[in-house]
């Protein structure tokens, strides 16, 4: 597993060392929903070759009660102006998660 696959999982299963956001549509959910679909990004680990070329882990298309939900993470310097110089180095990189509709990317 590579260095920022790691990192982002780290991130992804405790929602700690980053920012997490969501969408508006995803925000005026109910919060039942909200709730099974956080749940499940920080549970997922069905990552395969098709649904993560990189090898990154951080991007996936997932269902919750008949809906598809994603989760993306992006990388940005520490001051968040600009995307990080090394993904890899945490040092250097802001990790933002945003959990959304699979219709609202």
């Amino acid at each position: 597993m590579s260095k920022i696959a790691e990192l982002n999982d780290r991130f992804r299963t405790t929602f700690t060392g980053g920012r997490v956001v969501m969408t508006a549509t995803f925000a005026s959910l109910p919060e039942a929903t909200k709730a099974k679909v956080l749940e499940t990004v920080r549970t997922f680990t069905a990552f395969t070759p098709d649904n993560d070329p990189y090898g990154d882990h951080d991007l996936a298309i997932f269902e919750v009660d008949g809906e598809r939900f994603m989760f993306k993470i992006d990388y940005f310097d520490k001051a968040m102006q600009f995307g990080s110089e090394d993904p890899a180095n945490p040092d250097l990189t802001l990790r933002v998660l945003t959990v959304m509709l699979a219709s609202d990317y």
